[in-house]
């Protein structure tokens, strides 16, 4: 088995986290491997388009069978 990775995010409603904006939500990937999609998410994080304190991105693993 192996993995693959996706960085996924946007900018959320306010500071708890729970809904996205509509519109706002970017899905990266799939990466071969997790360095990959950490250089993704340190793009997306650290030098956004449109800085705000609700924006947010996670890296999510896949196991392909």
């Amino acid at each position: 088995m192996t993995k693959r990775y996706w960085v996924i995010g946007g900018e959320y409603q306010d500071p708890d986290f729970r809904a996205l904006i509509p519109g706002t939500e970017k899905m990266s990937g799939p990466f071969e491997d997790e360095r990959k999609a950490r250089t993704e998410w340190t793009r997306l994080t650290c030098c956004p388009e449109r800085a705000t304190a609700t924006t947010r991105y996670s890296i999510a693993a896949e196991t392909v069978h």
